[in-house]
């Protein structure tokens, strides 16, 4: 080899190695958890990467982020999240509550949601451990319904509620619906389900028992 060929690709090889430096740096990785389709979350999920991008989280760039359509799988995606080692788990409902049970290192970011109910958080005011996040739970706005409901439609005598029997803070709204209930005077059949396969088996197994739903 000649010696200008020779400095030529030695120039060449220094000038890549910074790029296949980059390219063996892990980029910081969001686990995002939706907690059912992609058909039914795929706007809240791309409005939460929009934002990123918005503040310079660009995927591919500044982040990794692996989306992931739970569809019954909350356990699943969470412990192989925490198995991949991300840097931050993003969800709400069910998979908040299984993902602090299986890291209390990984920072867990929850949406929405009452994580006090739920046991992530100990206050609202003081929350502890790896788990930040937004709550949307209003105190007892889930005992008021039987009286709302009541005030739009005055002849309602029966209610039915059908709830995912999989998410505790629907579980804890539908106990809360029932004892408020009887004050109106109204009667109260419930139905949980566990797929969104059984919705229909659910609306036809309460129809007969109600004057309205609450789902």
């Amino acid at each position: 080899m000649k010696r200008r060929e020779f400095i030529t690709l030695l120039g060449g090889a220094a000038a890549a190695w910074p790029l296949a430096a980059r390219a063996q740096q892990a980029l910081p990785t969001i686990g995002c958890s939706s907690p059912t389709t992609a058909l039914v979350e795929s706007q809240g999920v791309a409005a939460f990467v929009q934002r990123l991008h918005a503040v310079g989280w660009i995927e591919g760039r500044a982040a990794a982020i692996k989306v992931r359509w739970a569809e019954g799988r909350r356990a699943e995606i969470v412990a192989k999240f925490v198995r991949q080692k991300v840097d931050v788990i993003v969800c709400r409902g069910t998979a908040s509550v299984l993902a602090k049970r299986a890291t209390s290192v990984i920072p867990i970011v929850f949406a929405g949601g009452d994580p006090v109910g739920t046991g992530l958080i100990v206050s609202l005011a003081r929350p502890d451990g790896n788990v930040p996040g937004l709550s949307l739970r209003h105190g007892d706005l889930a005992g008021k319904r039987p009286e709302l409901l009541r005030d739009v439609v005055p002849a309602l005598r029966r209610l039915a509620i059908l709830g995912n029997a999989g998410n505790p803070v629907t579980l804890r709204d539908m106990r809360e619906v029932e004892v408020a209930a009887g004050a109106p005077g109204l009667t109260v059949a419930t139905a949980k389900i566990w797929r969104v396969e059984d919705l229909a088996a659910g609306f036809e197994a309460l129809k007969a028992r109600a004057d309205m739903f609450r789902a």
